[in-house]
């Protein structure tokens, strides 16, 4: 899913390419609310029609559409199933069709703003914290490690299952779990000693002792 909804941008001069960001990150919000609220089959067609609506607005390539759609189409079949175990089919195709909306719009969104428009932007919103001790920039280098370990999470994981599976133990969980867990911090333990070797922590640390001096 990751590879769906990071990295998606495509530059453009469409209507939604030149809104701000923080109107589109509202306008997700307030589209996600809806879905949710709003329970009725009926309304989950709107709603995913919209989506596509705001897609070819957009001039989303039908290709980035299509990986949204089977991305989430396995998560939603699962949920769709129970809703019809419990509540009946009306439940089950709502719950599917509202799902392939909200990954539809939010692929919208990911398409049409880079990912240092929204840290720039989460880094102005949250300026006025910084009286309550905040630090907008740490928090938006924070947000910006964690949507690039995405990816290389991803591709460890793939990585260290084929590897399970060429050793013939792809039915021990252990086999892959542990090897996969022990990847992903190195790979942390990595990224830390970066930012070290950068001197971002240093600074961290010397604002906090200068700050326990006061």
């Amino acid at each position: 899913m990751s590879q769906v909804l990071v990295g998606l941008h495509r530059p453009g001069t469409t209507l939604l390419h030149r809104l701000p960001v923080g109107a589109k990150v509202v306008g997700l919000g307030v589209f996600s609310l809806a879905v949710v609220l709003v329970r009725d089959v009926r309304a989950s067609f709107v709603y995913l029609a919209v989506a596509l609506l705001l897609a070819a607005v957009a001039r989303v390539q039908l290709r980035s559409l299509w990986r949204a759609a089977r991305a989430i189409l396995l998560l939603a079949v699962f949920v769709a199933a129970l809703q019809w175990w419990w509540y009946g089919a009306a439940k089950a195709i709502e719950t599917l069709v509202d799902l392939l909306a909200l990954a539809l719009a939010a692929v919208v969104l990911s398409t049409t703003t880079s990912v240092n428009s929204m840290l720039d932007a989460l880094v102005r919103w949250l300026q006025p914290f910084r009286r309550v001790g905040v630090d907008p920039e740490r928090v938006a280098l924070a947000f910006s490690l964690a949507i690039g370990a995405l990816p290389g999470t991803v591709a460890l994981a793939v990585e260290t299952r084929d590897a399970a599976r060429a050793r013939g133990l792809s039915r021990q969980p252990r086999a892959y779990l542990t090897p996969f867990v022990v990847r992903v911090v190195a790979r942390a333990l990595e990224t830390g000693d970066a930012l070290h070797a950068r001197g971002i922590t240093d600074r961290d640390e010397a604002a906090g002792n200068g700050a326990r001096q006061e």
